[in-house]
């Protein structure tokens, strides 16, 4: 009889150290590899969560690659904004500085600086970081800003800032040199001085007359267009008596002219003298009114049409003008900032009245016409005048420069064309203010209409014959909101940016006026010329009440900053939770592992020992 060896591969203690074998192959990898295993099946029954943590790891490494990105881009912005606002700095200090001396170039120095420290800030308006244009809103891959000579001398097809200006200065000054106003001839008596044309908006607006004159007689301004009278055919004024005449400019400013009866020969500047009848009086005041208008348009007008024509040209979402309209007095004549939104018959009021409940909708923004104690720029009074409606509807759409009526006009301002609307419930109303419909602001940059420019009485679209200085894009909200990233899984943020932004746009604007006017240095009035320029120059460059500033842009961006810090600090404590339930899910504990390893090797050497030992045994050693 033969007996077979025993099949220890097959016994149960073969299959022992084949699992302990197996073990320990697992726990090697384990503690080389520092996972539980290279499948999720060894993972066990918690991998579910540990995948789900992974995820949200993903996209906490990616939410913070976007904040590296935009605080890099935001860095950027700051750095070319405290840029600008130092050469706006600079700007306003060479247009402050007295005197004003002009050099043989026609331009003071501070002029001169100023054309420099425009191309300084065309550059800065260019940056890119990486492949964006960081101040061109959501057209990122196009610069922002026209080169800086295009600016201001134009293409060959297109007018820069000097024609514009020029063309500007002709229509303001009219063809007689006196500002758009008529004055009689020396001879006239009564003396007549009168706007050319009602509803023009150029040259000036004549404001109140005051007169100490004895034994004259003044009226007006009153009638369309506008016009006062001065008669002295009662006698002569005594010596001191005094005559002023205020005037509205372009450009929103004012000023006056003060003439004083004298009997000194010859007449003082700023004089009349007193004749031997009053005729002749009447014809030394004439000529005194001449002079001194002369002076004042040459003066004062000419800077103040040098900056409204750098609105007409920069300001591209500035203003809206509705149609000449009269008030319903006895004998009608055009509105003015002091007529009535609700009046009888007979009244300076409007010729269809609002009524207690009409809205007036401006940019999404309702104000409610009540019957009396209108409170905030959300009611008004149905009494209200026309001045009133208007600081209201500019409070609701914040512009920076006022909403105004002249000549029976009302122009409604803007910083935002894409954005501003206005309409009311009550239609008539609104077309007795001089509008129709809904109404949207005008974008497009402004020309003077008609030959000959002195004669002009209109602006009109020049979108297709002058240079667009911005070129990047505007967004329909806010220029922050032409950028929008994702910085958490429910988080936004805001961090665009536009040229044309109000505080941008008016640095731009002011130091390419300064830059681009010259005045012959030989000329009568260049150095009062130039200053009044300069003075206006410097205080359109000081930030108002309720205008954007450089700095509020920067604001702006520091709260985006801020809530990305924020962002930051919640995702680290959560990649810190999910890394640490991944871990716990597929991770080991080395310490661990290596005692099972111990433990198993321990076994295995036990195992193999009692192998070795089963392996020798024979019949005969087991009998």
């Amino acid at each position: 009889m033969t007996i077979s060896s025993v099949n220890y591969g097959s016994s149960l203690l073969g299959l022992s150290v084949r699992n302990i074998s197996n073990q320990l192959a697992d726990l090697s990898t384990q503690l080389s590899s520092g996972v539980k295993s290279n499948q999720y099946a060894g993972m066990g029954p918690d991998e579910g969560f540990a995948i789900a943590a992974r995820a949200q790891l993903s996209n906490i490494s990616a939410f913070t690659l976007t904040m590296t990105h935009v605080n890099t881009v935001i860095g950027a912005m700051n750095t070319s904004l405290q840029s600008l606002s130092k050469i706006g700095d600079q700007v306003q200090s060479g247009a402050s500085a007295t005197p004003q001396n002009l050099t043989s170039t026609g331009q003071t120095t501070g002029q001169q600086t100023a054309s420099s420290n425009l191309s300084a800030i065309v550059g800065i308006l260019n940056t890119q970081v990486g492949d964006r244009f960081i101040f061109s809103g959501s057209a990122t891959d196009r610069p922002a800003v026209a080169p800086s000579d295009d600016i201001l001398n134009g293409t060959s097809t297109q007018a820069g800032l000097k024609q514009v200006i020029a063309e500007r200065q002709q229509a303001d000054l009219g063809l007689n040199g006196l500002g758009r106003l008529n004055l009689s001839a020396s001879a006239t008596v009564p003396i007549t001085l009168a706007e050319d044309v009602a509803g023009s908006p150029f040259g000036f607006k004549l404001g109140a007359v005051t007169s100490s004159l004895t034994n004259a007689t003044v009226t007006g301004p009153s009638g369309s267009p506008a016009g006062i009278s001065v008669d002295l055919t009662a006698g002569n004024p005594n010596a001191g008596d005094q005559i002023s005449f205020s005037f509205k400019l372009p450009d929103g400013t004012s000023d006056s002219i003060k003439l004083t009866a004298s009997t000194t020969t010859p007449a003082p500047a700023n004089t009349f003298a007193i004749g031997a009848t009053p005729a002749a009086t009447s014809a030394n005041l004439n000529a005194a009114l001449n002079t001194a208008l002369t002076t004042l348009a040459n003066t004062s007008l000419v800077a103040a049409s040098a900056v409204t024509a750098g609105d007409n040209f920069f300001n591209t979402a500035s203003a809206v003008s509705g149609t000449v309209v009269n008030n319903k007095a006895a004998t009608p004549v055009p509105i003015t900032g002091a007529t009535l939104l609700s009046g009888g018959g007979g009244t300076d009021s409007i010729v269809t009245n609002f009524a207690t409940g009409d809205t007036i909708t401006v940019s999404g923004q309702t104000i409610t016409f009540v019957a009396s104690g209108a409170n905030g720029n959300n009611q008004i009074n149905v009494g209200d005048s026309v001045q009133t409606l208007l600081s209201k509807i500019d409070a609701l759409s914040g512009t920076s420069k006022a909403s105004t009526v002249s000549g029976g006009v009302i122009t409604l301002r803007t910083d935002n064309a894409a954005s501003f609307s206005l309409s009311s419930s009550n239609a008539g109303a609104l077309s007795a203010l001089g509008f129709s419909g809904t109404v949207t602001a005008a974008a497009p940059p402004l020309r003077v209409s008609g030959t000959p420019l002195g004669s002009a009485t209109s602006l009109v679209n020049g979108s297709t014959t002058t240079v667009a200085w911005y070129t990047g894009n505007s967004s329909t909200g806010t220029a922050r909101s032409s950028a929008t990233i994702r910085i958490d899984t429910a988080q936004s943020i805001q961090f665009g940016a536009q040229a044309n932004e109000a505080a941008i746009r008016n640095l731009m604007q002011q130091t390419a006026v300064y830059a681009a006017v010259n005045t012959p240095p030989a000329g009568a009035n260049a150095g009062q010329q130039i200053g009044a320029l300069s003075e206006r120059i410097a205080a359109n460059l000081t930030p108002q009440l309720g205008q954007q500033a450089i700095s509020d842009i920067q604001t702006d961006f520091a709260n985006a900053q801020i809530t990305m810090k924020d962002a930051t600090a919640r995702q680290t404590q959560a990649k810190a939770a999910m890394q640490s339930l991944v871990d716990q899910t597929e991770g080991i504990s080395q310490q661990d592992v290596a005692s099972q390893i111990l433990q198993l090797q321990t076994n295995l050497q036990a195992s193999y020992q009692t192998t070795a030992m089963l392996a020798q045994l024979t019949l005969v050693k087991f009998l």
